[in-house]
């Protein structure tokens, strides 16, 4: 007899290995059967997992660690066992603010460095004529689109909390606030960026992958409490998304996968979008398209991997923008979060590839390198920040003191 797991998700190419899991069988495999339900903002996830609808759930990589840090409405333990890929966001602008962009100097491209310098001299010039703020949306305050948008902008020069307004909008309502002229930009996963660029009303500037190259996005996020009860059926699951996000790696079946999350049960868009975000060759506005490298990566570098540096990354980004204050205990209680002890008990009986460590240096990588595993063979990397910076988790506390914000434009 199956064991039925309720997962929720969020329409967005990352939902991919969860939709896999149950559209190619993976699931079913481990005598699980995986009932998706689609859901429309991230705070609804967060309150259905709450309130017990959901074991586990498609989530953003952060919020796991702001939940066991109790700065979420509604108390919840949520441990991160798995990784859902790497990258998959990008930041668009309204053809408006590109057109600014573009008399300020910015030629079509993704450069982080030369968005954010065109960016940061049209702010200048609004401020100067004393016009509104500029208005970026992200997903959720707890969300790696926040943190991230905000590192991006402050590497910049940009003040995030000064020189802009951040609003909150779920994913599928991006294009259209785009389109309404209620916001001037947004940081959001893929397909929600191509579908502004189809409807001709923005502009891809720059992506994830350049901000942040193989940087993690989302995770599966499972209740602390189901996780202990039911640490065998839990270790069945990481089993089959293991599984799946090796189906979605293997090119031959991209054009499936876009045709399975095209239908109108997970993303209901067009196959072509679907095709162009699965492969990572985006078209950025004015009929030029880019093949962006590692846009996307579900399994490939231990994709799938809850490494404890990516939960202290994100951490640090919250105490630099002021929504949790730094101490030991906060430190642990993030490193916490993930759980590379669950992924390595669920996968080590099928010899898979586990890195032999919990953590790493974030940003070290110019080029693949070659890592100890249990199993097999393993390459990570490249990795690294636009800024060339590096974060080494074991010297978290100079990495945070060493944080410094931009000071307003003027």
């Amino acid at each position: 007899m199956k064991t039925r797991i309720t997962a929720g998700f969020i329409p967005l190419l990352d939902s991919a290995i969860l939709v896999t899991a149950r559209e190619k069988g993976f699931a079913a495999d481990e005598d699980i059967d995986l009932n998706l339900v689609r859901e429309t903002s991230w705070a609804n996830i967060r309150d259905r997992m709450a309130v017990g609808h959901f074991e586990v759930a498609h989530m953003l990589a952060p919020m796991p660690i702001a939940s066991n840090l109790g700065i979420t409405p509604l108390e919840l333990q949520i441990i991160a066992p798995f990784a859902l890929g790497l990258g998959g966001n990008a930041v668009t602008v309204s053809n408006s603010l590109w057109q600014a962009m573009a008399e300020a100097g910015l030629e079509r491209g993704l450069d982080p460095v030369s968005a954010g310098k065109a960016l940061r001299k049209v702010i200048a010039d609004r401020l100067a004529l004393r016009q509104n703020r500029l208005v970026f949306a992200v997903v959720h305050p707890h969300s790696g689109h926040n943190l991230e948008l905000r590192y991006w902008l402050a590497g910049c020069g940009i003040d995030p909390d000064r020189d802009i307004d951040i609003i909150i909008i779920p994913p599928t309502l991006m294009a259209d606030a785009l389109s309404t002229g209620r916001i001037d930009g947004y940081c959001v996963g893929e397909p929600w960026n191509s579908v502004a660029v189809a409807n001709g009303v923005g502009d891809i500037v720059t992506t994830k992958a350049s901000i942040w190259r193989s940087s993690p996005e989302k995770v599966l996020g499972v209740r602390a409490d189901w996780a202990v009860d039911e640490s065998e059926v839990l270790a069945k699951l990481i089993r089959a998304l293991h599984a799946a996000a090796q189906w979605c790696a293997d090119r031959e079946n991209l054009e499936e996968l876009a045709s399975i999350l095209a239908d109108k049960s997970y993303l209901d868009l067009s196959p072509d979008i679907m095709m162009r975000a699965v492969e990572g060759n985006l078209s950025i506005g004015g009929d030029m398209s880019i093949q962006i490298e590692d846009f996307f990566v579900p399994f490939a570098r231990a994709a799938t991997f809850p490494w404890q540096s990516h939960a202290l990354w994100f951490y640090s980004q919250m105490v630099r923008w002021g929504l949790v204050t730094h101490s030991q205990k906060n430190t642990e209680i993030a490193r916490n979060a993930y759980r590379p002890d669950l992924y390595r008990n669920a996968l080590m009986s099928i010899g898979a590839a586990i890195p032999g460590a919990n953590s790493k240096v974030e940003g070290a990588l110019p080029r693949e390198n070659p890592v100890g595993v249990s199993a097999g063979r393993l390459t990570l990397g490249p990795d690294g920040f636009f800024d060339g910076k590096i974060f080494d988790p074991d010297r978290i506390n100079e990495y945070i003191a060493s944080q410094q914000n931009p000071s307003k434009i003027r």
